[in-house]
């Protein structure tokens, strides 16, 4: 009788019985496989992946001869009159509107600790979603464009813009050209871009907001050096021309490991394995 009473009691619910450390974890897990589930549906098939980013290739191989042409003209005349037109041209809004968003714009630039965890998130939310190739291409390429900044601007070793010309609202060390928050951030943003026109497709709120992120950081940046007084405009074209190459050789290497099925999950490696056959 005494057992009859001990069964008819009502039992806990499964969840109930679990430890909230472990119903963390399974909530955690659950969230990962749905988050994983929907970037798999926006993935573009391989093959158009390796198309839209031979296109881009196309465009960025383009602008090296530019920047060779434009380094050679500021090494043997650092200051020209017409960086210091437009940079006065830029400065005649001093609104607070504008002065606020040109700093805005380059604030991520000047905190160390900003813009090196932007990249650490970003590779960790790649590596999570299974796109560990692309975790791995994000910091390896940043790290190649900061190096290739230092060193072209001790070989151009051009002076920064002069209070005496223009107004400096910011005062930077080190040399001119090219703009290092530039190729900072076409290296960082320019290649989420990259990645957010290849790799995805569809109307996801997240694909578009990637995308709109992206292209206002890239595209505010340059402004906000040359009205801060921070660069001249031929400093701030260049870190696009030669970001834009860099961009474009990160992804013709990216593009090769990829048709190769270099870290690619297991359940899709055997794809990128015979369409690389087929191309051969």
């Amino acid at each position: 009788m005494q057992k009859k009473r001990i069964d008819e009691q009502p039992q806990p619910a499964p969840d109930e019985q679990k430890p909230v450390g472990e119903q963390v974890s399974e909530g955690a897990q659950q969230a990962v496989a749905e988050a994983q589930q929907e970037v798999a549906e926006a993935r573009r098939p391989w093959y158009r992946t390796i198309y839209w980013g031979r296109v881009l290739i196309m465009v960025y191989i383009i602008w090296m001869a530019l920047f060779a042409l434009l380094a050679w003209w500021v090494y043997y005349h650092p200051v020209l009159g017409i960086d210091v037109a437009i940079t006065r041209e830029f400065q005649e809004n001093q609104t607070p509107f504008v002065k606020d968003t040109m700093i805005a714009a380059s604030y991520p630039g000047n905190a160390a600790w900003l813009s090196t965890g932007f990249i650490i998130l970003t590779a960790i939310i790649f590596w999570v979603l299974d796109l560990r190739l692309e975790a791995l291409i994000v910091p390896v390429h940043s790290i190649v464009s900061a190096l290739i900044n230092v060193g072209i601007k001790l070989l151009i070793s051009r002076p920064r813009p002069s209070a005496s010309l223009v107004e400096v609202f910011q005062v930077a060390s080190g040399k001119s050209f090219p703009s290092g928050h530039v190729m900072a951030y076409v290296a960082f943003w320019g290649l989420l871009f990259s990645f957010g026109l290849i790799l995805f497709r569809g109307k996801y709120w997240w694909r578009i907001a990637l995308l709109i992120v992206s292209a206002i950081m890239v595209v505010l940046v340059g402004p906000s050096r040359i009205y801060l007084g921070d660069h001249w405009a031929s400093d701030v074209l260049g870190a696009y021309i030669i970001g834009g190459v860099l961009l474009g050789i990160t992804l013709s290497i990216y593009l090769k490991l990829k048709e190769k099925g270099v870290l690619a999950p297991r359940s899709t490696r055997w794809k990128y394995i015979r369409y690389a056959k087929k191309a051969a």
